[in-house]
């Protein structure tokens, strides 16, 4: 079995790319183990199929350094809190034994990415109840923290994660997924993200984070319990500039 600190939890092959790419790359840096979870196929994707969409996510993983990367097979557009989906996922957690996950926040206007939120929040506490799906044989864990990475603008951020020295390589491990992103050559439906700026924005976002915390680029999360601070001087320390 797998052993990992830090576990992405997203819907489909390229969001875990597009959203926590960096803050993965940087614990792997700190000599953390990282993994992934794809919780679908991507089945329902206006491009790509299936099969090429998962070559594009191992090449992905591989930029990001990632111990593992498996997919839960859950239905793309049709994914819920069901007990089903959470025993695969609590089976999943007891096995890769995270100390902490990195999911979708909740309330994404994706369906399928809010109903992960839930879903994840709720395999997470079940992980360690020792009679919850015995009968896989499965020891429970730890519960995982959980952090949400933030899409919307109104959501304030517990705190950013600063991915300066990491921008460049989570912007390839994006490209990766290349049946997903603008193409001139390709004959496929036009999606917002195939739009020719979509890259653009998305790299401008992580600058925007960062300029928050006075760095070049960073990724928000949003913590739903206290954070217990060891080091407050340490933790409210920004760059001299930031007030400048």
């Amino acid at each position: 079995m797998t052993k990992v600190d830090v576990l992405a939890v997203f819907a489909h092959p390229d969001d875990m790319e597009l959203t926590v790419g960096g803050t993965l790359l940087k614990m792997n840096s700190l000599g953390y183990r990282t993994g992934a979870i794809d919780v679908t196929r991507g089945e329902m994707g206006t491009r790509g199929t299936v099969q090429g969409r998962a070559s594009e996510a191992k090449e992905a993983a591989e930029i990001l350094k990632l111990e593992v990367r498996e997919n839960l097979g859950l239905p793309d557009g049709h994914v819920f809190a069901t007990d089903e989906a959470r025993r695969k996922l609590v089976r999943k957690l007891r096995e890769f034994k995270p100390k902490l996950i990195l999911t979708h926040q909740f309330d994404d206007p994706h369906p399928d990415h809010d109903h992960i939120a839930q879903l994840v929040r709720e395999s997470a506490r079940l992980s360690s109840m020792k009679n919850y799906d015995a009968e896989a044989g499965l020891d429970r864990i730890p519960v995982p923290r959980v952090a949400y990475n933030i899409f919307s603008r109104r959501v304030q951020p517990s705190f950013i994660v600063d991915i300066s020295d990491f921008l460049e390589t989570k912007m390839q491990a994006i490209r990766a997924h290349r049946s997903q992103f603008h193409d001139p050559d390709s004959n496929e439906p036009e999606t917002r993200l195939t739009d020719a700026r979509f890259l653009d924005e998305l790299e401008n976002r992580s600058r925007y984070f960062g300029s928050l915390i006075g760095v070049e680029a960073g990724e928000p999360f949003f913590v739903r319990e206290a954070l217990n601070v060891d080091d407050p001087v340490k933790l409210l320390s920004f760059p001299f500039n930031l007030y400048s």
